[in-house]
């Protein structure tokens, strides 16, 4: 018997739990995986507060990424075997012992990437790789301003933007956190007590950054479109400031979706400014996503990019495990370990 994590309704931590599951047959396409991580994100988080779409309807399992290995094949599949180990993107559902993927959205995995290092990449790799590369075009000379640098994401970008050879880029993150930041590479900016729009102004000669990536939302990405220099973007891919706590707050979130900012077509036009809004949940081209997780892969393999895994949580353990990075505990990823299938 397997099992897999519910959120029951929208609320604080003790919204989500863990239920038993029986392991479902794959269709036609699909392969079934046994899952031995399954990463978390906060998206999870907002979606169990009620304040992030599309999610489906409570009871429902989360997880947008789980790694481990195909137990049972589907009709019509070619290229996959038992046994075989495999990370998977899913739309959700991942956090469970068994999932059902298609096979346009898994990948096997080389000898020496490990399960935990897999579950780390498929949302955090590939949705700031799809910001910077597929959106944003990056190159070498180009500026980056990266909020949460310390984050799943902002570690993902830091290092993509260092594999790229960028010499200027800034990352904002709590002070006790900078080393991982300057580990990269970056310059960091503490988002507790420093104003990161006048450091980005005075340290770029007013000119201000290409690229911005903002998970955080609210009244930070108004100030964050101010850091742009022309031609430049900002990428919104969250609202942590609606979800400040493991409470749900709808008197927060709503402050936090007030100051977010409404964008003026006619001013971005005029000021030469893009904003892309950013869910890789909802991507449905599963060429683009396949190729972009395929070079992932590729790159940790050769050593460019190197997955941060903070700690791993048992399945049963998922109230701790959210609460931990609602309190801004973790430095990277933080996983739920499943099943046992073979490795570490």
């Amino acid at each position: 018997m397997g099992k897999r994590v519910v959120i029951t309704k929208a609320g604080g931590v003790s919204a989500i739990t863990t239920q038993p599951m029986e392991a479902p047959a794959p269709g036609e396409g699909e392969v079934r995986i046994k899952v031995a991580y399954a990463g978390i994100n906060f998206a999870d988080l907002l979606m169990r507060m009620g304040f992030y779409q599309p999610r489906p309807a409570f009871p429902f399992t989360p997880g947008y990424e789980a790694s481990g290995v195909i137990d049972a094949i589907g009709p019509g599949v070619s290229g996959f075997e038992v046994g075989q180990r495999v990370v998977a993107a899913m739309r959700n559902g991942g956090q469970a012992s068994y999932v059902l993927s298609s096979v346009d959205r898994v990948v096997p995995l080389p000898d020496g990437l490990s399960l935990q290092a897999a579950a780390s990449t498929p949302v955090t790799y590939m949705t700031a790789h799809h910001m910077l590369h597929h959106l944003g075009h990056l190159r070498p000379d180009d500026k980056v301003l990266v909020h949460g640098g310390a984050g799943g994401v902002g570690t993902a970008a830091l290092q993509l933007c260092k594999w790229a050879g960028l010499q200027q880029v800034w990352a904002t993150s709590s002070k006790s956190k900078h080393h991982i930041i300057e580990q990269y590479g970056a310059r960091p900016i503490d988002r507790h007590n420093e104003d990161f729009v006048a450091i980005v102004k005075t340290e770029t000669d007013g000119k201000g950054v290409d690229h911005v990536l903002d998970p955080i939302g609210g009244d930070n990405l108004r100030r964050s479109l101010s850091c742009l220099a022309e031609g430049g973007r900002l990428y919104t891919y969250g609202l942590s400031a609606a979800a400040p706590s493991g409470k749900r707050s709808l008197l927060k979130a709503f402050f936090a979706l007030r100051k977010t900012p409404k964008f003026d077509a006619l001013r971005l036009m005029t000021r030469n400014r893009a904003v892309f809004g950013v869910h890789m949940g909802t991507w449905s081209d599963e060429a683009v996503m396949h190729s972009q997780l395929a070079r992932i892969v590729d790159g940790i393999q050769t050593g460019h990019l190197d997955p941060i895994v903070d700690c791993v949580f048992d399945a049963e353990d998922v109230q701790a495990a959210h609460q931990y990075i609602h309190d801004a505990k973790n430095i990277g990823k933080v996983l739920l370990k499943f099943e046992d299938v073979g490795e570490e």
